[in-house]
């Protein structure tokens, strides 16, 4: 699996930083309650347990949260077309298929260095119950991904001052207002370019793209070609083509990243300035 898919653009980066810090506070306080509760209410397993089934479960929670990161990367909320979102229904079983097998595996372990036994119980009862928490925490998992990624890309767009979050596409005496959210790229078309939106829609306006270029790259744009302005924020791949090219993934749109911008793949990637 490349870097790319992980999320290696600026955007990208922040967005499994600032998901992986929240999801560590939400699953390590409900996990903390747990404890708590169950001492409580079953005070003959004393403290030490409950700490063990709730530890093994945190740590396993979140060394396999890149599961449903990976699987949002590939189908994010908006993926066109919404067939791709199908992808979820195996990443969630097998986020909780690695979760129980993890956590089983590490109470295992603790109970032996113990000297104990650790019995899971009925595997299929039991792997039943966690599977409705599993789904449930990934289902959370895929929405923080995109909440977290809206308002970063919010923030992103008002970061210059006086910038605006919608575009003006005219042609002729036509105007369509647009949100720059809403734009996947804008592409070289003769004496036009070509606005290709999130929901496949394809909007000329009379201009070169030279002239668009100063107006956009400056509002989360990067000129990858010639011919291509992609929108950074709804970057999600890129994947080498030979020679120094790459192909940048923006949903269901491939554009082409040319060698000689090697200034918009650092950009993309994510590399700090040198």
């Amino acid at each position: 699996m490349s870097g790319e898919v992980f999320g290696t653009a600026g955007i990208a980066r922040r967005t499994l930083l600032h998901a992986t810090t929240a999801a560590a506070v939400t699953v390590g306080a409900v996990c903390t309650l747990n404890v708590i509760t169950t001492s409580h209410e079953q005070p003959q397993h004393g403290l030490a347990a409950p700490v063990v089934w709730e530890a093994t479960s945190f740590v396993t929670f979140m060394l396999f949260l890149w599961i449903a990161w990976v699987a949002w990367r590939i189908a994010p909320l908006a993926v066109r077309p919404r067939w791709k979102l199908v992808v979820h229904a195996p990443a969630a079983l097998l986020f909780s298929l690695a979760h129980v097998a993890g956590f089983v595996a590490l109470r295992k372990l603790a109970y032996g260095l113990a000297g104990a036994q650790y019995d899971f119980g009925p595997f299929l009862p039991h792997f039943r119950y966690e599977l409705g928490k599993d789904v449930l925490g990934y289902a959370l998992l895929i929405a923080g991904f995109a909440l977290i990624e809206h308002l970063l890309r919010q923030q992103s767009m008002i970061a210059t001052p006086g910038q605006t979050l919608t575009f003006d596409i005219r042609d002729g005496a036509k105007l369509t207002r647009v949100r720059l959210s809403e734009i996947l790229a804008v592409a070289s078309a003769g004496n036009y370019v070509e606005f290709v939106m999130t929901d496949g829609r394809r909007l000329l306006m009379r201009s070169p793209l030279t002239a668009l270029e100063s107006d956009l790259t400056g509002r989360g744009f990067v000129r990858t070609h010639r011919s291509w302005l992609v929108n950074e924020a709804a970057v999600t791949a890129l994947t080498p083509e030979g020679s120094g090219d790459y192909g940048v993934t923006l949903g269901s749109l491939t554009a082409p990243l040319s060698r000689r911008f090697p200034a918009a793949l650092a950009r993309l990637r994510g590399d700090s300035p040198t």
